[in-house]
């Protein structure tokens, strides 16, 4: 399905290619003197009769975005600004770090995206915007816009357990990357898994609203199956800031009780104060670990672009998040009109996982339609739909399905009518983990894919059995 990986790489370098040739410098001039500006010039200029919005970010968010303000104003002039050559789900990825999947189930391509649903995807990295003139400034030349929207996904904020100290912080992210930013930090701790020979691997759940709730318990699942599945002496030992299992509670603690009680240990209540990578010691509030080897995950703040263009704010979640409006995702201040921003840096107690971001990067797509058409756009929630596996010998799963509501007593979103199915024994757990290639495959033809797609949504057995 899809194309090869090689192939994607090939696309992308073309694409890097001609954005970095096509950039010419033009001078001009304005009421403050003359300067000098790079003009993107492989693109058309910006025409009058159709308004052009810009999104910087190709993940789950912005690809939606894309897509959905194309079928909403078909005359805009759209533009997806993505730094990487090539797309890398992470949803999904914790099973090709156990050899359940290969890697082109994750891999896809940016220009068939663009291509089918008729905007243009451009190859660079945002480095600043003039919000004066309305350019956003990249590393392959300025692009003129009408409306901006931001979707750069999560960074890492290791400052939390490094207090300022650069040389740990880089050994963390090389040595033990948390592999939540899809790429290279994946392909490390796949190696990592494969080659432990025993002992113990550390896994780390941080605080506050992290990328993928369930993510760090699944993980924990199938590193433990795979141990188990390979006569590997070793034991993982996941170590939770929170107070408890932050979602599916029944589910992954029954698996960790019945599946794989020698093979992880569940440690909450452990909030990192020092790491010791010559020792390899962390050490919490009360306790102190030793392991042989793992996967680091700092808590998390949104992507530093946010930061750098001055949209960022400390919230109750997280530090160094979006500074917007809650229902209509603009920007704060009278500076930032017609700058948006979604996705995974939003300060919202939203999941911060894909399909949470597909939906509401489609949300926000039609808010800045109904801005374009002259109309008024309700406030719309994301939906959180999540498949965890529990185990992969054989294959078997629990899930979520929820949307939001706001309580103006706490001033909060929270899930609204949850419904879940966190029995994953017997003919339930195999269903439920058959459901998972469903959903992804039909995110992926949703966010790839030309046309009116519609999202896979699982019923919960209950529900089945109405069926």
């Amino acid at each position: 399905m899809g194309i090869s990986r090689r192939d994607a790489l090939k696309a992308g370098v073309a694409a890097a290619a001609l954005g970095a040739v096509n950039v010419s410098a033009k001078e001009k001039s304005s009421s403050e003197g003359y300067f000098c500006e790079e003009i993107a010039t492989a693109l058309p200029r910006k025409k009058k009769e159709h308004p052009r919005v810009v999104v910087v970010g190709g993940g789950w968010a912005g690809l939606s975005f894309a897509k959905e303000l194309k079928i909403n104003v078909p005359h805009a002039d759209v533009i997806l600004v993505e730094q990487r050559f090539e797309f890398m789900s992470c949803p999904m990825s914790n099973l090709w770090l156990v050899d359940k999947i290969e890697l082109d189930y994750l891999i896809h391509d940016y220009l068939q995206a663009a291509r089918e649903n008729n905007y243009t995807y451009f190859q660079a990295s945002a480095t600043g915007i003039d919000k004066r003139r309305k350019l956003l400034k990249t590393s392959n030349g300025s692009i003129e816009y009408d409306y901006l929207v931001l979707a750069p996904g999560i960074d890492y904020d290791y400052d939390l357990w490094t207090h300022g100290d650069k040389e740990l912080e880089s050994r963390l992210r090389n040595e033990y990357p948390a592999a939540f930013m899809p790429g290279s930090e994946h392909m490390t701790l796949k190696k990592k898994i494969h080659n432990f020979k025993g002992g113990t691997f550390v896994l780390t759940v941080p605080r506050g609203n992290y990328r993928c709730l369930p993510a760090p318990y699944e993980r924990a699942c199938l590193i433990a199956d795979y141990f188990k599945t390979n006569g590997i002496k070793g034991k993982v030992l996941l170590l939770d800031e929170h107070e408890g299992i932050t979602i599916k509670d029944h589910g992954f603690s029954t698996a960790f009780n019945e599946l794989y009680k020698d093979y992880i240990h569940y440690e909450p209540n452990s909030v990192i104060q020092r790491i010791d990578l010559e020792k390899k010691v962390i050490e919490t509030e009360f306790d102190e670990w030793h392991f042989d080897d793992g996967a680091l995950y700092p808590p998390v703040r949104a992507g530093r672009l946010i930061e750098i263009l001055g949209l960022a704010k400390d919230t109750i979640y997280n530090r160094k998040e979006a500074n917007i409006n809650i229902f209509t995702y603009e920007a704060k201040g009278a500076e930032n009109k017609n700058i948006f921003i979604c996705g995974d840096a939003r300060p919202m107690g939203f999941s911060k996982s894909g399909n949470t971001a597909n939906t509401e990067g489609k949300n926000v797509a039609r808010e800045v339609a109904a801005r374009i058409l002259g109309k008024k756009h309700e406030w719309e929630s994301p939906v959180t739909v999540c498949i965890s596996d529990v185990s992969y010998n054989p294959e078997r799963g629990i899930f979520i399905h929820s949307e939001y509501e706001f309580n103006p007593k706490t001033n909060q979103f929270q899930f609204a009518t949850p419904v879940t199915d966190e029995v994953w024994k017997g003919k339930e757990g195999l269903d439920n983990a058959k459901a998972v290639y469903g959903w992804a495959e039909s995110m992926y033809a949703d966010m790839f894919q030309g046309g009116f797609t519609k999202g896979f949504v699982p019923l919960a057995s209950s529900e089945r059995e109405k069926k």
